[in-house]
C-alpha cells in the first residue's frame, strides 16, 4: 500500500541531496567570502535600536582602549620624565584608571547588547526555518532526512549565534581599534607607518586565498556532522527494530564511520584555519616589528620622546593583537557563512503544494461533505514510470461511508494523500462541497478532514494534550466525551495520573491498540465533515476491534467517511465499496453486489471468509 504520509529516506548522503528536483533551488558554488552573512540582514533589521546601541558601545569601548596609550604617553612625558610631585602623579594614574573604568563599563554594555542580539536573532532564524519546513510538501520530506533538518536547526544556528553574538562584535571592535591604532601611528610617524601599511597589504591577498579553502572545508565539515545526526535520528526513532535484529553493534559501527568521516573533515578544516591564523599573525607581527624598530631608532636619534615611544609600543601591540583577532574572527565568519548558506537553502525551498491566494471556502456541510473525483491520475515523483492512480472517478454523497479495498500498492492510501493535498494529481480533479480542493486554502481544506492513519501518532505529551491536538480550544468535557466515544477513557483513567499522564516519546508507554484509540479520539474531537480511516482498527485485538468499530460507527454518523480496510469483515455495512487494483477503480457496489459479480472483491472475500471459518473450526 502506498504511503500517503511523509517519511525520511535512508540515504546516508542525503545531506548532498536536500531537496527533490522540483523543490531544489538553483545550485550555487560555495561562497568565497563571509558575504553569505548578508542574508541575515532581514533578521538583524528588526532590532535597529539594539544594533545602534551595540554600535555606540562598541565605538566607545574601542575609543577608551585607544585613549589608554595617549594617557600613558602623558604619564611618561609629564609625570615621570619631568618628575612631578605625588599629587600630580596620582592625577595621571587616576586618569588612567578613569580610562580603564570607562573601558570596563562600555565593554560590559557592548557584551550584553551584542549577546542579546545574537540570542534573539538566532531564535528568530531557528523559528523561521522550522515554521518554513513544516509547510513543505510530502515530496520534500520524502527526500530529506529528519536528522539533516535537525542539524541545521541546532548546529548551524549555534554557529550563527556564535558569530552574531560574539565573533562579529569582537571583529568589529578589533577592526575599529586596529584602524584607530594605525591612524594614530600614521599621525605620529606618517612615513614609517605608510611603509608598514604597504607590508600589511601584501598580507591580505594570500590570506584571502587561504580563506577560500577554509570556507569550503567549513561547509564540508558541517555537512558531515549533519550526516551523522541524520543516522542517529533515524536509528533512535527505530530502536525497537534495531534491538530486535540485534543490530546495535552494526549501527554503532555505521555511526562511528560517519563521525570519523566528520572528524577527518574537521581536522582538515582546522589545519587550514590554523595555517591561515598563523600566517596572519606572523606576517602582521613582522610588519609591525619593523615599524617598532624604526621608532626605537627615532628615539635614539632624539626625534621621538620616551612617552611617544611608549605610546607607539602600545599602539603597535593593539594593532598586532587586532590583526591576530581579526584572523581568528575571519575563520569564524567563514564557518558561519557556510551555516547561513545551509539555513538559507531551507528557507529558499518552495513547496510544490501551495494555497490558492484567491481561495474559496464553501459552506460547512451539515451531514458530511460531498466528494466528487473525476479522472484522477497520479504518479509519485520517485516512481515516474508507474501509475499510482489512473483515471479514477467516483462520488461520495453526504453522510455516505465508502470502503476502499484492494491489494497492497493498489493506490488506496494514495487517494488519501491526494484528498489531503499532500500531492497534486497529474490530471483530473477532486471536488469537495462544490469547490475544487486546489481552489481552497490548505487550512480550509484540511480543517474539513479528520485522518486516523494506519500507524497512530502519539506525541510526547499527556493524554489530554494528545487528544486535544485535534482541536486545541476544546474544553475538558469535550475531550472526555471524545475519549469515551473512542473507548479510550477507561484505560486513560487507569493511568497513574489519568489524563495528565505523560505518554512518553511516540507514546511508548501505551500499547498499539491504546495509541490507536488516542488517534481515533483526536479525530472525533476535531469533528470534521470528512473522515479518513486508514486501517483504523488494525492494531486492536478482536474484542477491542468490535468495541471501537461500534464507536466509529457512531462517530461516522452525519459525516462522510472513507475507510481503507484489508479485513473485509469491517466494511460489509459500507454504503459503497470501491475496489482498487493497480491504481484503477475496477469494481464498486455493496458487499452483496460485489460478491455476486464474482470479480476481484469476491475472490478476496472468499479467501478471507474461508480462512476465518478454518480458524473458527
Amino acid at each position: 500500500m502506498s504511503n500517503p504520509l511523509p517519511h525520511v529516506t535512508q540515504n546516508p548522503n542525503a545531506a548532498q541531496h536536500l531537496m527533490s528536483n522540483s523543490e531544489q533551488p538553483t545550485p550555487r558554488s560555495p561562497a568565497k567570502s563571509p558575504n553569505a552573512l548578508k542574508r541575515l540582514l532581514p533578521f538583524v533589521g528588526k532590532y535597529k535600536l539594539a544594533v545602534a546601541m551595540a554600535g555606540v558601545f562598541l565605538v566607545l569601548a574601542a575609543g577608551a582602549t585607544l585613549a589608554f596609550p595617549w594617557a600613558l604617553k602623558v604619564l611618561i612625558d609629564q609625570g615621570l620624565a619631568k618628575q612631578e610631585g605625588r599629587v600630580h602623579l596620582a592625577e595621571h594614574f587616576l586618569a588612567l584608571f578613569g580610562v580603564a573604568s570607562a573601558l570596563a563599563v562600555f565593554s560590559a554594555a557592548r557584551f550584553y547588547t551584542v549577546s542579546w542580539l545574537g540570542e534573539r536573532i538566532t531564535a528568530d532564524v531557528r523559528n523561521t526555518v522550522y515554521a518554513h519546513v513544516l509547510k513543505q510538501s510530502a515530496e520534500f520530506f520524502e527526500t530529506t532526512q529528519s536528522g539533516e533538518i535537525l542539524s541545521r536547526l541546532t548546529n548551524d544556528t549555534t554557529l550563527v549565534q556564535t558569530v552574531v553574538g560574539s565573533s562579529l562584535s569582537m571583529g568589529l571592535r578589533n577592526l575599529v581599534m586596529g584602524v584607530g591604532a594605525l591612524t594614530m601611528l600614521i599621525w605620529t610617524n606618517p612615513l614609517l607607518m605608510l611603509q608598514v601599511m604597504g607590508l600589511l597589504i601584501l598580507v591580505v591577498w594570500p590570506s584571502m586565498r587561504m580563506g577560500r579553502r577554509v570556507r569550503k572545508l567549513s561547509r564540508a565539515s558541517q555537512d558531515r556532522v549533519a550526516d551523522a545526526s541524520a543516522i542517529a535520528s533515524e536509528v533512535l526513532n527505530a530502536i525497537p527494530v534495531v534491538q530486535s535484529y540485534t543490530a546495535e553493534e552494526r549501527e554503532s559501527e555505521r555511526f562511528s564511520e560517519s563521525t570519523q568521516f566528520a572528524f577527518m573533515t574537521a581536522v582538515n578544516r582546522t589545519k587550514a584555519r590554523a595555517v591561515l591564523v598563523g600566517f596572519i599573525i606572523m606576517a602582521t607581527s613582522a610588519a609591525l616589528l619593523w615599524g617598532l624598530y624604526e621608532g626605537t631608532l627615532a628615539v635614539q636619534a632624539g626625534t621621538l620622546s620616551a612617552g611617544e615611544l611608549g605610546q607607539t609600543i602600545v599602539y603597535v601591540i593593539l594593532l598586532a593583537s587586532s590583526a591576530a583577532v581579526l584572523g581568528e574572527v575571519y575563520g569564524d565568519l567563514l564557518r558561519a557563512a557556510g551555516a547561513t548558506e545551509r539555513l538559507m537553502e531551507l528557507l529558499e525551498t518552495r513547496s510544490t503544494i501551495n494555497s490558492n491566494p484567491q481561495s474559496v471556502e464553501p459552506a460547512w456541510p451539515i451531514n458530511g461533505s460531498v466528494v466528487r473525483i473525476e479522472n484522477l491520475s497520479f504518479k509519485y515523483p520517485s516512481r515516474p514510470n508507474q501509475w499510482a492512480l489512473k483515471e479514477l472517478s467516483g462520488t461520495a454523497q453526504s453522510g455516505q461511508t465508502i470502503a476502499i479495498v484492494g491489494p497492497s500498492g493498489a493506490g488506496k492510501s494514495t487517494l488519501f494523500s491526494l484528498l489531503l493535498r499532500f500531492h497534486d494529481p497529474l490530471s483530473g480533479f477532486i471536488e469537495m462541497d462544490g469547490a475544487r480542493i486546489e481552489e481552497m486554502s490548505l487550512s480550509a481544506l484540511r480543517n474539513r478532514i479528520g485522518l486516523v492513519p494506519q500507524e497512530p501518532v502519539v506525541f510526547s505529551g499527556t493524554a489530554m494534550e494528545n487528544i486535544r491536538y485535534g482541536r486545541v480550544d476544546a474544553t475538558h468535557a469535550e475531550v472526555l466525551e471524545a475519549a469515551k466515544a473512542a473507548f479510550a477513557d477507561e484505560f486513560i483513567q487507569a493511568l497513574p495520573n489519568g489524563y495528565n499522564t505523560f505518554l512518553g516519546e511516540r507514546g511508548v508507554r501505551l500499547s498499539g491498540g491504546q495509541r490507536q484509540r488516542i488517534a481515533i479520539a483526536r479525530a472525533i474531537l476535531k469533528n470534521p465533515p470528512l473522515l479518513l480511516l486508514d486501517e483504523a482498527t488494525s492494531a486492536l485485538d478482536a474484542q477491542s476491534e468490535r468495541v471501537v468499530q461500534e464507536a466509529l460507527n457512531r462517530a461516522m454518523k452525519n459525516r462522510t467517511t472513507f475507510v481503507i480496510a484489508h479485513r473485509l469483515a469491517t466494511v460489509q455495512q459500507a454504503d459503497c465499496i470501491w475496489v482498487f487494483d493497480q491504481g484503477k477503480l475496477c469494481e464498486q457496489g455493496t458487499h452483496n453486489e460485489l460478491v455476486a459479480q464474482g470479480g476481484l472483491y469476491a475472490g478476496l472475500a472468499k479467501l478471507q471468509f474461508n480462512l476465518h471459518r478454518t480458524n473458527d473450526d
